[in-house]
Protein backbone atom coordinates (compact mmCIF):
# COMPACT_ATOMS: atom_id res chain seq x y z
CA UNK A 1 0.00 0.00 0.00
CA UNK A 2 1.44 3.83 -1.00
CA UNK A 3 1.94 6.16 1.92
CA UNK A 4 -0.06 8.45 -0.27
CA UNK A 5 -2.32 6.60 -2.64
CA UNK A 6 -5.92 6.09 -2.53
CA UNK A 7 -6.44 2.42 -4.60
CA UNK A 8 -9.65 0.60 -5.09
CA UNK A 9 -8.56 -1.60 -2.27
CA UNK A 10 -8.57 1.15 0.00
CA UNK A 11 -11.83 2.15 -0.82
CA UNK A 12 -15.72 0.99 0.27
CA UNK A 13 -17.29 -0.53 -2.61
CA UNK A 14 -19.80 -3.06 -1.66
CA UNK A 15 -22.72 -2.81 -0.44
CA UNK A 16 -22.22 -4.66 2.77
CA UNK A 17 -19.29 -2.14 3.64
CA UNK A 18 -21.89 0.72 3.32
CA UNK A 19 -24.57 -1.38 5.34
CA UNK A 20 -21.91 -2.56 8.08
CA UNK A 21 -20.87 1.63 8.26
CA UNK A 22 -24.37 2.62 8.32
CA UNK A 23 -25.96 0.64 10.63
CA UNK A 24 -23.08 -0.05 13.35
CA UNK A 25 -20.95 2.91 12.67
CA UNK A 26 -20.42 6.15 14.76
CA UNK A 27 -20.95 9.82 13.36
CA UNK A 28 -18.74 12.04 14.49
CA UNK A 29 -19.17 16.03 13.50
CA UNK A 30 -15.62 18.73 12.84
CA UNK A 31 -15.73 21.32 15.35
CA UNK A 32 -16.95 23.52 12.58
CA UNK A 33 -19.96 20.95 11.97
CA UNK A 34 -19.80 21.85 8.37
CA UNK A 35 -18.30 17.38 7.73
CA UNK A 36 -19.28 14.48 9.45
CA UNK A 37 -17.86 11.08 8.82
CA UNK A 38 -19.64 7.91 10.13
CA UNK A 39 -16.74 5.18 11.19
CA UNK A 40 -17.06 1.74 12.01
CA UNK A 41 -13.83 -0.12 13.80
CA UNK A 42 -13.74 -3.71 13.37
CA UNK A 43 -11.09 -6.36 14.86
CA UNK A 44 -8.89 -8.10 11.32
CA UNK A 45 -5.25 -9.47 10.97
CA UNK A 46 -4.23 -6.95 8.67
CA UNK A 47 -4.62 -2.96 9.48
CA UNK A 48 -6.38 -1.29 6.99
CA UNK A 49 -8.13 2.28 6.31
CA UNK A 50 -10.97 2.13 3.89
CA UNK A 51 -13.27 5.36 2.89
CA UNK A 52 -16.14 6.39 1.26
CA UNK A 53 -17.15 10.10 0.24
CA UNK A 54 -20.83 10.73 -0.14
CA UNK A 55 -21.84 14.08 -0.85
CA UNK A 56 -25.98 14.17 -1.40
CA UNK A 57 -27.91 15.85 -4.42
CA UNK A 58 -29.69 18.37 -2.26
CA UNK A 59 -26.47 19.99 -1.65
CA UNK A 60 -25.88 21.36 -5.02
CA UNK A 61 -25.10 20.47 -8.87
CA UNK A 62 -23.29 17.15 -9.90
CA UNK A 63 -20.31 19.71 -11.36
CA UNK A 64 -19.58 21.04 -7.56
CA UNK A 65 -20.64 18.07 -5.77
CA UNK A 66 -18.02 16.44 -7.97
CA UNK A 67 -15.85 18.60 -7.26
CA UNK A 68 -16.09 18.41 -3.25
CA UNK A 69 -15.66 14.51 -3.60
CA UNK A 70 -12.81 15.52 -5.43
CA UNK A 71 -11.73 17.25 -2.60
CA UNK A 72 -12.28 15.39 -0.05
CA UNK A 73 -10.44 12.18 -1.49
CA UNK A 74 -7.47 14.29 -2.33
CA UNK A 75 -6.98 15.52 1.98
CA UNK A 76 -8.17 11.61 2.97
CA UNK A 77 -5.75 10.65 0.49
CA UNK A 78 -2.65 12.86 1.93
CA UNK A 79 -3.35 12.80 5.92
CA UNK A 80 -4.51 9.08 5.86
CA UNK A 81 -1.52 8.33 7.73
CA UNK A 82 -3.13 9.96 10.44
CA UNK A 83 -5.48 6.92 11.05
CA UNK A 84 -3.05 4.21 9.63
CA UNK A 85 -0.34 5.13 12.59
CA UNK A 86 -2.28 3.52 14.97
CA UNK A 87 -4.37 0.63 13.55
CA UNK A 88 -2.61 -2.37 15.16
CA UNK A 89 -4.76 -5.40 14.30
CA UNK A 90 -7.78 -3.20 13.54
CA UNK A 91 -9.54 -1.96 10.67
CA UNK A 92 -11.68 0.66 10.09
CA UNK A 93 -14.36 1.80 7.60
CA UNK A 94 -14.96 5.47 6.88
CA UNK A 95 -17.72 7.74 5.01
CA UNK A 96 -17.28 11.02 4.87
CA UNK A 97 -20.42 13.65 3.74
CA UNK A 98 -21.38 16.85 4.11
CA UNK A 99 -23.55 18.65 7.11
CA UNK A 100 -24.09 22.30 6.70
CA UNK A 101 -22.16 23.12 3.14
CA UNK A 102 -24.20 23.85 0.24
CA UNK A 103 -23.99 25.09 -3.43
CA UNK A 104 -25.73 28.13 -2.07
CA UNK A 105 -23.68 28.54 1.60
CA UNK A 106 -20.31 27.97 -0.42
CA UNK A 107 -20.71 28.77 -4.57
CA UNK A 108 -16.90 28.64 -4.46
CA UNK A 109 -15.36 25.74 -3.16
CA UNK A 110 -11.74 24.79 -2.18
CA UNK A 111 -9.34 22.69 -0.51
CA UNK A 112 -9.23 25.78 2.41
CA UNK A 113 -12.96 24.42 3.00
CA UNK A 114 -12.40 21.81 4.43
CA UNK A 115 -9.05 20.61 4.72
CA UNK A 116 -8.99 21.82 8.88
CA UNK A 117 -12.38 19.86 9.14
CA UNK A 118 -11.06 16.62 7.22
CA UNK A 119 -7.85 17.34 10.18
CA UNK A 120 -10.18 17.52 12.83
CA UNK A 121 -12.14 14.29 11.81
CA UNK A 122 -9.52 12.04 11.37
CA UNK A 123 -7.72 13.21 14.62
CA UNK A 124 -11.03 12.26 16.08
CA UNK A 125 -11.19 8.79 14.78
CA UNK A 126 -7.30 8.23 16.07
CA UNK A 127 -8.40 8.61 19.34
CA UNK A 128 -11.33 6.32 19.04
CA UNK A 129 -8.54 3.83 17.29
CA UNK A 130 -6.56 4.20 20.69
CA UNK A 131 -8.95 4.10 23.23
CA UNK A 132 -9.91 0.70 21.53
CA UNK A 133 -6.54 -0.37 21.38
CA UNK A 134 -6.30 0.14 25.32
CA UNK A 135 -9.38 -1.16 26.04
CA UNK A 136 -8.75 -4.33 23.97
Amino acid sequence: MKKFGLSKKERIKREKEFDLVFNEGRTIYSNSRSLKAIFYIYTSSEASSKAAFAVSKKAGNAVWRNRVKRLLRELYRTNKYIVLDSLINKSVLIVFSLNSVSQKTHPKISMNNFKEDVLNLLLKIRKELEAKSIIN
